[in-house]
Protein backbone atom coordinates (compact mmCIF):
# COMPACT_ATOMS: atom_id res chain seq x y z
CA UNK A 1 0.00 0.00 0.00
CA UNK A 2 1.35 3.42 -0.99
CA UNK A 3 0.49 5.93 1.75
CA UNK A 4 0.11 9.66 1.12
CA UNK A 5 0.71 11.35 4.45
CA UNK A 6 -0.19 14.99 5.07
CA UNK A 7 0.28 17.28 8.05
CA UNK A 8 -2.37 19.46 9.67
CA UNK A 9 -1.01 22.61 11.32
CA UNK A 10 -2.77 21.48 14.53
CA UNK A 11 0.09 18.99 14.91
CA UNK A 12 2.45 21.88 15.70
CA UNK A 13 0.21 24.93 16.27
CA UNK A 14 2.98 27.09 17.77
CA UNK A 15 5.20 26.85 14.67
CA UNK A 16 4.93 29.79 12.30
CA UNK A 17 3.64 28.85 8.88
CA UNK A 18 7.04 28.85 7.15
CA UNK A 19 8.56 26.67 9.89
CA UNK A 20 5.57 24.35 9.69
CA UNK A 21 6.10 23.97 5.95
CA UNK A 22 9.81 23.29 6.54
CA UNK A 23 8.99 20.60 9.12
CA UNK A 24 6.63 19.01 6.64
CA UNK A 25 9.32 18.88 3.98
CA UNK A 26 11.85 17.42 6.44
CA UNK A 27 9.48 14.47 6.91
CA UNK A 28 9.20 13.84 3.19
CA UNK A 29 5.60 15.11 3.23
CA UNK A 30 4.41 17.50 0.54
CA UNK A 31 0.78 18.10 1.55
CA UNK A 32 -0.49 20.29 4.38
CA UNK A 33 -3.67 21.60 5.95
CA UNK A 34 -3.59 25.16 7.19
CA UNK A 35 -6.00 26.50 9.81
CA UNK A 36 -7.98 29.63 10.59
CA UNK A 37 -8.21 28.98 14.35
CA UNK A 38 -4.60 29.33 15.53
CA UNK A 39 -4.19 32.52 17.56
CA UNK A 40 -1.07 34.49 16.64
CA UNK A 41 -0.49 32.39 13.55
CA UNK A 42 -1.59 32.38 9.95
CA UNK A 43 -4.44 32.83 9.02
CA UNK A 44 -5.65 34.74 12.10
CA UNK A 45 -2.55 36.94 12.30
CA UNK A 46 -3.46 38.64 9.04
CA UNK A 47 -0.98 36.81 6.81
CA UNK A 48 -1.96 37.51 3.21
CA UNK A 49 -3.05 34.46 1.20
CA UNK A 50 -0.55 35.34 -1.52
CA UNK A 51 2.26 35.07 1.03
CA UNK A 52 1.12 31.60 2.05
CA UNK A 53 0.85 30.58 -1.59
CA UNK A 54 4.41 31.68 -2.28
CA UNK A 55 5.79 29.92 0.83
CA UNK A 56 4.11 26.70 -0.30
CA UNK A 57 5.06 26.99 -3.97
CA UNK A 58 8.70 27.74 -3.14
CA UNK A 59 8.83 24.44 -1.25
CA UNK A 60 6.78 22.36 -3.66
CA UNK A 61 4.07 21.89 -1.02
CA UNK A 62 0.38 21.44 -1.81
CA UNK A 63 -2.18 23.05 0.50
CA UNK A 64 -4.91 20.43 0.52
CA UNK A 65 -7.32 22.36 2.74
CA UNK A 66 -8.13 25.25 5.01
CA UNK A 67 -9.58 23.93 8.24
CA UNK A 68 -12.37 25.17 8.73
CA UNK A 69 -15.71 26.87 8.25
CA UNK A 70 -17.29 26.23 11.65
CA UNK A 71 -21.03 25.71 12.25
CA UNK A 72 -21.51 25.50 8.50
CA UNK A 73 -24.92 23.82 8.84
CA UNK A 74 -26.32 26.83 10.70
CA UNK A 75 -26.72 28.95 7.58
CA UNK A 76 -27.31 32.66 8.11
CA UNK A 77 -25.83 36.00 7.04
CA UNK A 78 -22.84 35.58 9.34
CA UNK A 79 -22.08 32.13 7.98
CA UNK A 80 -22.45 33.33 4.40
CA UNK A 81 -19.95 36.11 5.03
CA UNK A 82 -17.50 33.73 6.73
CA UNK A 83 -17.87 31.25 3.87
CA UNK A 84 -17.23 33.91 1.23
CA UNK A 85 -14.13 35.13 3.06
CA UNK A 86 -12.68 31.65 3.56
CA UNK A 87 -13.44 30.49 0.02
CA UNK A 88 -11.77 33.61 -1.36
CA UNK A 89 -8.76 33.04 0.92
CA UNK A 90 -8.54 29.39 -0.11
CA UNK A 91 -8.60 30.35 -3.78
CA UNK A 92 -5.97 33.05 -3.32
CA UNK A 93 -3.55 30.91 -1.30
CA UNK A 94 -3.88 27.91 -3.61
CA UNK A 95 -5.74 25.62 -1.23
CA UNK A 96 -7.61 22.79 -2.86
CA UNK A 97 -10.48 22.53 -0.39
CA UNK A 98 -12.29 24.01 2.61
CA UNK A 99 -13.25 21.79 5.55
CA UNK A 100 -16.86 22.23 6.71
CA UNK A 101 -17.47 21.54 10.41
CA UNK A 102 -21.01 21.24 11.80
CA UNK A 103 -22.52 22.72 14.97
CA UNK A 104 -21.27 20.85 17.99
CA UNK A 105 -23.09 22.37 20.94
CA UNK A 106 -26.14 20.16 21.42
CA UNK A 107 -28.40 22.27 19.18
CA UNK A 108 -29.79 21.47 15.75
CA UNK A 109 -30.11 17.75 16.41
CA UNK A 110 -33.86 17.36 15.83
CA UNK A 111 -34.70 14.77 13.20
CA UNK A 112 -36.06 16.41 10.07
CA UNK A 113 -34.84 19.87 10.94
CA UNK A 114 -31.28 18.55 11.14
CA UNK A 115 -31.40 17.22 7.59
CA UNK A 116 -33.12 20.35 6.30
CA UNK A 117 -30.44 22.58 7.82
CA UNK A 118 -27.73 20.50 6.21
CA UNK A 119 -29.32 20.62 2.75
CA UNK A 120 -29.88 24.38 3.07
CA UNK A 121 -26.21 24.97 3.88
CA UNK A 122 -24.94 22.73 1.09
CA UNK A 123 -27.28 24.39 -1.40
CA UNK A 124 -25.95 27.82 -0.43
CA UNK A 125 -22.32 26.71 -0.49
CA UNK A 126 -22.47 24.85 -3.79
CA UNK A 127 -22.41 27.83 -6.21
CA UNK A 128 -19.83 29.62 -4.07
CA UNK A 129 -17.49 26.64 -4.28
CA UNK A 130 -18.19 25.98 -7.96
CA UNK A 131 -17.24 29.55 -8.84
CA UNK A 132 -13.72 29.07 -7.49
CA UNK A 133 -13.11 25.37 -8.01
CA UNK A 134 -12.74 24.79 -4.26
CA UNK A 135 -13.96 21.48 -2.85
CA UNK A 136 -16.15 21.48 0.27
CA UNK A 137 -15.03 18.76 2.70
CA UNK A 138 -17.95 17.85 4.97
CA UNK A 139 -16.70 16.49 8.30
CA UNK A 140 -19.24 14.70 10.51
CA UNK A 141 -18.19 14.67 14.17
CA UNK A 142 -18.75 11.67 16.41
CA UNK A 143 -19.54 13.62 19.57
CA UNK A 144 -23.00 12.86 20.97
CA UNK A 145 -23.88 16.58 21.02
CA UNK A 146 -23.03 17.12 17.35
CA UNK A 147 -25.67 18.13 14.80
CA UNK A 148 -24.07 15.95 12.10
CA UNK A 149 -22.67 12.64 13.32
CA UNK A 150 -23.53 10.39 10.39
CA UNK A 151 -21.56 10.15 7.16
CA UNK A 152 -24.61 8.42 5.63
CA UNK A 153 -26.67 11.52 6.39
CA UNK A 154 -23.99 13.73 4.88
CA UNK A 155 -23.73 11.55 1.78
CA UNK A 156 -27.51 11.59 1.32
CA UNK A 157 -27.57 15.39 1.56
CA UNK A 158 -24.72 15.79 -0.93
CA UNK A 159 -26.63 13.66 -3.42
CA UNK A 160 -29.91 15.46 -2.69
CA UNK A 161 -28.43 18.84 -3.68
CA UNK A 162 -26.58 17.46 -6.70
CA UNK A 163 -23.27 18.21 -5.05
CA UNK A 164 -21.27 15.19 -6.12
CA UNK A 165 -18.76 17.31 -8.06
CA UNK A 166 -18.34 19.91 -5.31
CA UNK A 167 -18.49 18.12 -1.96
CA UNK A 168 -16.54 15.26 -0.42
CA UNK A 169 -16.51 13.70 3.04
CA UNK A 170 -13.79 13.82 5.65
CA UNK A 171 -13.22 10.45 7.28
CA UNK A 172 -11.77 11.29 10.68
CA UNK A 173 -10.58 8.12 12.41
CA UNK A 174 -11.35 9.59 15.86
CA UNK A 175 -14.86 10.71 14.96
CA UNK A 176 -15.58 7.54 12.99
CA UNK A 177 -14.83 5.50 16.10
CA UNK A 178 -16.96 7.72 18.33
CA UNK A 179 -19.93 7.75 15.95
CA UNK A 180 -19.98 3.95 15.73
CA UNK A 181 -21.14 4.08 12.11
CA UNK A 182 -19.62 1.17 10.17
CA UNK A 183 -20.06 2.54 6.62
CA UNK A 184 -16.93 4.12 5.11
CA UNK A 185 -18.00 5.83 1.83
CA UNK A 186 -14.52 5.72 0.23
CA UNK A 187 -15.92 6.88 -3.13
CA UNK A 188 -17.08 10.13 -1.51
CA UNK A 189 -14.09 10.59 0.78
CA UNK A 190 -11.73 13.44 -0.07
CA UNK A 191 -9.57 13.47 3.04
CA UNK A 192 -8.75 11.26 6.03
CA UNK A 193 -7.78 12.77 9.38
CA UNK A 194 -5.72 10.47 11.60
CA UNK A 195 -5.13 10.65 15.34
CA UNK A 196 -5.08 8.09 18.11
CA UNK A 197 -6.31 7.73 21.68
CA UNK A 198 -4.03 5.85 24.05
CA UNK A 199 -5.49 6.75 27.46
CA UNK A 200 -6.67 3.36 28.80
CA UNK A 201 -9.11 4.86 31.29
CA UNK A 202 -11.26 7.23 29.24
CA UNK A 203 -14.54 5.78 27.94
CA UNK A 204 -15.47 6.22 24.28
CA UNK A 205 -18.33 8.55 25.18
CA UNK A 206 -15.93 10.73 27.18
CA UNK A 207 -13.22 10.95 24.51
CA UNK A 208 -12.51 14.54 23.49
CA UNK A 209 -10.05 16.40 21.24
CA UNK A 210 -7.68 16.70 24.22
CA UNK A 211 -7.19 12.91 24.12
CA UNK A 212 -6.11 12.86 20.47
CA UNK A 213 -2.42 11.99 20.09
CA UNK A 214 -0.20 10.61 17.36
CA UNK A 215 -0.98 7.04 16.35
CA UNK A 216 1.18 4.34 17.91
CA UNK A 217 0.94 0.75 19.15
CA UNK A 218 -1.35 1.71 22.03
CA UNK A 219 -3.99 3.22 19.77
CA UNK A 220 -7.55 2.36 20.83
CA UNK A 221 -9.24 3.64 17.65
CA UNK A 222 -7.87 1.01 15.25
CA UNK A 223 -6.44 3.59 12.86
CA UNK A 224 -4.56 0.84 11.06
CA UNK A 225 -7.73 -1.17 10.51
CA UNK A 226 -9.66 1.87 9.32
CA UNK A 227 -6.91 2.80 6.86
CA UNK A 228 -6.72 -0.79 5.56
CA UNK A 229 -10.48 -0.88 5.03
CA UNK A 230 -10.51 2.46 3.22
CA UNK A 231 -7.66 1.36 0.97
CA UNK A 232 -9.33 -1.96 0.22
CA UNK A 233 -12.46 -0.08 -0.87
CA UNK A 234 -10.51 2.24 -3.17
CA UNK A 235 -9.52 5.34 -1.19
CA UNK A 236 -6.23 6.75 -2.50
CA UNK A 237 -6.15 10.23 -0.96
CA UNK A 238 -4.12 11.86 1.82
CA UNK A 239 -3.89 10.73 5.45
CA UNK A 240 -3.50 13.91 7.44
CA UNK A 241 -2.14 13.92 10.99
CA UNK A 242 -4.45 15.96 13.26
CA UNK A 243 -3.56 15.49 16.96
CA UNK A 244 -5.06 18.00 19.40
CA UNK A 245 -3.47 16.85 22.67
CA UNK A 246 -1.28 19.34 24.52
CA UNK A 247 1.26 16.58 25.10
CA UNK A 248 1.85 16.48 21.35
CA UNK A 249 1.90 20.25 20.97
CA UNK A 250 4.55 20.51 23.72
CA UNK A 251 6.97 18.01 22.16
CA UNK A 252 10.54 19.26 21.87
CA UNK A 253 11.03 17.27 18.66
CA UNK A 254 7.66 16.93 16.93
CA UNK A 255 9.32 15.83 13.70
CA UNK A 256 10.74 12.71 15.32
CA UNK A 257 7.38 11.89 16.86
CA UNK A 258 5.50 12.28 13.58
CA UNK A 259 8.16 10.20 11.81
CA UNK A 260 7.75 7.43 14.39
CA UNK A 261 3.99 7.49 13.85
CA UNK A 262 4.41 7.34 10.08
CA UNK A 263 6.68 4.32 10.49
CA UNK A 264 4.26 2.61 12.86
CA UNK A 265 1.28 3.10 10.52
CA UNK A 266 3.26 1.96 7.48
CA UNK A 267 4.22 -1.27 9.22
CA UNK A 268 0.87 -1.86 10.95
CA UNK A 269 -1.21 -1.78 7.82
Amino acid sequence: MSLQFALNHMTTPSLKIADFFDLTLSLGIRAVEIRNDLAGNAILDGTAPEEIRKLAEDRGIEIISINALQRFNEWNETRAREADELIAYAHACGARALVLVPKNDGTGQEDGQRQQNLREALTALKPRLEATGIIGLVEPLGFEICSLRSKQEAADAIRAVGGGEVFRLVHDTFHHHLAGEPALFPELTGLVHISGVTDPDVSVSDMRDSHRVLVDGDDRLDNAGQIRALDADGYRGPLSFEPFAETVHALADPGAAVKASMTYISVAI
